[in-house]
């Protein structure tokens, strides 16, 4: 006999339910790693800047640093004439100074000298045996970066949340940053299950089919911020579905499996999680998607997906993607996912239970995609979903629906 469903739940029950289980027994952690291998991570912290940038005053051109009085009424008619005392590259230093009448020949990135507070550059010199003539006038600070004119000491320069994408990264290493704190990622673990399941790379016998799930979920979870690891397929059986979760508890703090959630004969997660820790969820007032289950093992989620792809893809997205995102640090508003348009064709939904029905964006047509939820290549051609309530049993063509967006 198969077991039946416990109460089913309806959609925002479910959701308030898995957003509550992983503020209940997950929490935003940190770890400390090297700048230079932080991109695409999130910082868990507000930064502070450590030091004035550029730490001095430096020349932004190739040129002569000189006073910029010294410059005054210089042209190409009439040039001002200086002596040159020293020459500067980045990185050099010198120990004389730029007095009325001197100038320093300078290289852009070098430290101004004491005593200047302007470039001309050199396209506006003519240089010839230790003197330069001055072809035009500067302004003082032409042409010099002042120090902290960039980033001043003690100022806010990142803030938590933030993506560390090159340019943040590159705002670290200015500051002489060898290591940073990030929000760690939330360990994840996909098991497929089903006597049908075989792994790609070995012979496809009559009646199989390949794993789908296990690695398009995987993905999924690299998506949002997640360490997502695939852990491996089991068959329908209690003792081995049993040892699969238990011992891939041990390695991952959420758990997901997929297939072997219905109330049909030889289904056994639900029995496995009533054993080893409690059921939240069995069944959501959704399609596709109605056999999902959640539950809570040790302080670990648990949460069984359909086996079918569309269905396991669905409420991945509508109802984990979410909190899973937010546990890895990323502020994303997800409302910022929906976009509308006009559906261009009449959508038939069954009232009772809510529809999640693929569709494809073409500018503002919306185009419904008509497959079973076992069908895998509409998975390759949706953009993402319409929301249809269940006591809507039409949709009909032209009407405007809103498409939420696939993460």
């Amino acid at each position: 006999m198969g077991t039946e469903f416990l109460k089913i739940k309806e959609c925002d029950e479910a959701i308030d339910i898995i957003q509550n289980l992983f503020n209940e027994n997950l929490k935003p952690e940190s770890e400390e790693i090297l700048v230079s291998e932080a991109y695409g991570r999130v910082l868990f912290e507000d930064v502070y800047s450590r030091m004035d940038f550029p730490p001095f005053d430096k020349a932004l051109k190739d040129g002569f640093a000189i006073l910029s009085s010294d410059s005054f009424g210089a042209s190409e008619e009439s040039p001002n004439t200086l002596e040159v005392i020293d020459f500067l590259e980045a990185g050099s230093t010198t120990d004389k100074k730029v007095e009325p009448g001197k100038c320093i020949e300078i290289s852009t990135g070098a430290a101004m000298p004491e005593g200047s507070d302007a470039v001309l550059m050199v396209e506006y010199a003519e240089k010839d045996d230790g003197k330069v003539n001055l072809l035009t006038t500067v302004t003082p600070t032409q042409d010099v970066a002042k120090k902290g004119s960039d980033i001043e000491e003690g100022k806010l320069i990142l803030k938590k949340g933030d993506f560390l994408n090159p340019g943040k990264i590159g705002v670290l290493l200015s500051q002489g940053f060898e290591t940073i704190e990030v929000f760690k990622k939330p360990s994840v673990g996909i098991l497929s299950s089903g006597n049908e399941i075989t792994l790609q790379g070995e012979e496809l016998d009559y009646g199989k089919i390949y794993d789908v799930n296990g690695g398009m979920i995987k993905n999924d979870a690299i998506s949002c911020g997640a360490d997502a690891k695939f852990l491996g397929i089991m068959h329908d059986d209690y003792d081995e579905v049993k040892e699969k979760i238990t011992k891939s508890l041990e390695e991952v703090d959420i758990l997901f499996c997929s297939g072997g959630t219905s109330a049909g004969l030889g289904d056994v997660l639900k029995h496995v999680l009533d054993e080893l820790g409690e059921v939240h969820i069995h069944g959501i007032s959704v399609q596709p998607g109605k056999p999902t289950i959640v539950g809570v093992i040790n302080g670990k989620l648990v949460i069984g997906l359909p086996g079918n792809p569309v269905s396991a893809l669905m409420i991945f997205n509508a109802f984990v993607a979410e909190p899973l995102t937010r546990l890895a640090g990323i502020d994303k508003d997800f409302e910022l996912k929906v976009i509308k348009g006009k559906i261009t064709k009449r959508i038939h939904s069954q009232v009772g239970r809510m529809q999640y029905q693929l569709v494809r964006v073409d500018g503002d047509k919306i185009q419904p995609i008509f497959k079973d939820s076992g069908a895998i290549f509409s998975l390759s051609t949706a953009d993402g979903y319409v929301k249809i309530p269940k006591l809507v049993e039409l949709v009909d063509e032209g009407e405007e629906v809103e498409v939420y967006l696939f993460n």
